[in-house]
């Protein structure tokens, strides 16, 4: 049997040195003039290949469509995904929050695992070659067609990716054939991705710590994550950020712009409740009530943030301590337990982590990622309406897709 493969990122590799392995005819086609170059640039360069978790965990963090990732992933574990490359000699370590890195930090060791992987079991790698159209006659895939060539096949494996980072190839290529082969196609749009926010000027470059981020629309806490983040040029970023970011999306239109009335609110002092951290602050001012008030606020906060939380709480930053009233003391207790920025948009997609949206899996059968519609295609990775939060999540979605294709067909 013959099978295509488009697209040699994450997915695409792993399922081409799958197949053939199993002693398939495989055809890896990859526009790029070489393969994984998103996988190349991911975990800052060091690739966050999976995580360390059980499969219940795993699916917790699956933001999209987790149920119909059930079959894939309890069918290839992260466990067996470190098994698999440690069998390719990769050695791997896990650091905080059980996130899994090669021991050498390169990103580029798994890429060249995972090509040798494919090459070495006789997949035929065609690199710089477009794929144009994918023909189906009575219902079943049998050939691709590229700008160079035409591929008669029984199987077709999508595995072009997402929208992000365009530059690396992710163009968003699937969807287009997707969608010409009567397939629903849910907005692709950016995920683990920095907020567009107002008001933030003056605190580019300030990173915050043990805080608590939460999105607010319609006065509704929608969502909230605990840990570290930090002001952009344009707005907001960082870890809980970027969680807040893929949890949201259903609450922006196809543009990524948040309805009028959203906001993120940041409480700087999460482990304290409103009377305790009130106690604090009258404490700081009795301990110097000739200062000025921005002076007290520099002990419980950073300095850039005080100017800003004192203008929210509708404070003189230079107004003397000792002589703040009780209702102007409350305001500024409630402001530093909820500094409002106003939210916009999700940033570009050209700077998010990961695609939310993509090929509707109401389409696919779980158990295989073959389409419904039409016989002899497949769809893995993030080309699909499946996405998960940072922690080596995603990558692991990829690879377990792909070995879902390599079980149905061996």
């Amino acid at each position: 049997m013959r099978a295509v493969v488009i697209g040699a990122g994450a997915a695409g590799l792993m399922c081409a040195g799958g197949l053939a392995e199993a002693g398939h005819d495989v055809i890896l086609i990859e526009k790029n003039e070489r393969v994984g170059k998103k996988l190349f640039i991911t975990g800052k360069g060091r690739c966050n290949l999976t995580n360390d978790c059980d499969v219940r965990t795993f699916l917790d963090n699956v933001v999209t469509n987790p149920k119909f990732l059930n079959s894939a992933i309890y069918g290839f574990t992260p466990a067996d995904c470190m098994a698999f490359f440690n069998s390719l000699g990769v050695k791997l370590k896990t650091e905080r929050g059980n996130r899994v890195f090669p021991a050498s930090d390169k990103s580029n060791d798994i890429v060249k695992a995972l090509e040798k992987y494919a090459l070495s079991n006789g997949a035929d790698l065609r690199l710089e070659e477009r794929v144009t159209d994918i023909n189906v006659a009575n219902g079943s895939v049998n050939a691709v067609k590229t700008d160079k060539n035409s591929y008669d096949c029984e199987v077709v494996v999508l595995a072009t990716g997402g929208a992000t980072y365009p530059a690396t190839g992710s163009t968003g290529d699937g969807y287009g054939f997707a969608s010409k082969l009567g397939l629903n196609v849910k907005n692709p749009t950016t995920a683990l991705v920095p907020i567009i926010a107002k008001g933030t000027e003056g605190l580019q470059g300030l990173s915050l710590k043990n805080v608590k981020a939460s999105f607010v629309s319609g006065e509704k806490c929608v969502a909230s994550d605990f840990g570290e983040m930090l002001f952009t040029h344009t707005g907001v970023s960082g870890p809980i950020i970027l969680t807040l970011s893929s949890k949201i999306g259903k609450y922006c239109d196809k543009n990524s712009v948040f309805p009028k009335g959203s906001y993120i609110q940041i409480d700087l002092k999460p482990a304290l409740d409103f009377q305790t951290l009130d106690a604090r602050v009258q404490r700081e001012i009795a301990s110097a009530p000739k200062a000025s008030v921005k002076t007290v606020l520099y002990t419980l906060m950073p300095r850039s943030l005080a100017p800003k939380v004192l203008e929210r709480a509708g404070i003189d930053e230079e107004f003397r301590a000792g002589a703040i009233s009780k209702k102007q003391r409350e305001a500024l207790v409630n402001t530093i337990k909820g500094l409002r920025f106003e939210a916009v948009k999700k940033d570009k997609i050209d700077f998010g982590i990961i695609t939310q949206g993509g090929i509707d899996v109401s389409e696919i059968n779980p158990k295989d990622m073959s389409c419904k519609k039409v016989k002899g295609l497949y769809v893995i990775g993030e080309v699909l309406d499946v996405d998960a939060l940072t922690g080596g999540f995603n990558l692991q979605i990829a690879f377990a897709t792909a070995k879902a294709v390599v079980r149905a067909l061996l």
